[in-house]
């Protein structure tokens, strides 16, 4: 884990499923997030992250049956991650305070926003577009944070599901 997430005002906020395209079966997003997750690493871009995103992961690869997959994509997540934010009572707080002024948001969203902003983090890559419906709040879509980059590295595409 590198420096705190407050120290850089240039970090993302790496959304679940970014890391869950990357990993998965052929879906039109999957290269574009391979794409943006190399583009990061390449070029030592500050991603971070909530424990809500861990759960997202193991919550829906425990569901499909896909254990295997569940470590690796959370490992994937950990590892890629400056910093993991923790979700504390006063976040669930301001995210029922973001849902009530933000329709169109989910829960989910919500807490994401509400750590974003207790870390001072104001971008989120992201291929949902419930984040837009947010002000303080910059989605960066893969398909334009990616770029042109060929083929994604091992530790990404070997990620589960890659064909």
């Amino acid at each position: 884990m590198g420096e705190s997430v407050q120290a850089s005002g240039d970090a993302y906020f790496l959304d679940t499923n970014i890391l869950m395209y990357a990993a998965g079966a052929p879906h039109p997003l999957r290269d574009p997030c391979r794409q943006a997750l190399q583009r990061a690493v390449d070029m030592r871009v500050s991603l971070v992250t909530d424990a809500e995103v861990l759960q997202e992961i193991l919550h829906r690869y425990f569901a499909i049956q896909r254990p295997d997959a569940a470590a690796a994509v959370y490992r994937s997540a950990v590892d890629l991650c400056d910093e993991v934010v923790p979700i504390t009572e006063k976040d669930t707080a301001r995210a029922l305070d973001i849902l009530r002024t933000h329709a169109g948001l989910t829960p989910r969203g919500a807490i994401h926003v509400a750590t974003m902003e207790a870390a001072g983090v104001r971008r989120v890559l992201s291929a949902d577009r419930d984040f837009d419906v947010v002000p303080s709040v910059q989605r960066v879509d893969p398909t334009e944070f990616g770029g042109d980059l060929g083929d994604s590295t091992e530790r990404i595409e070997k990620g589960p599901g890659a064909a």
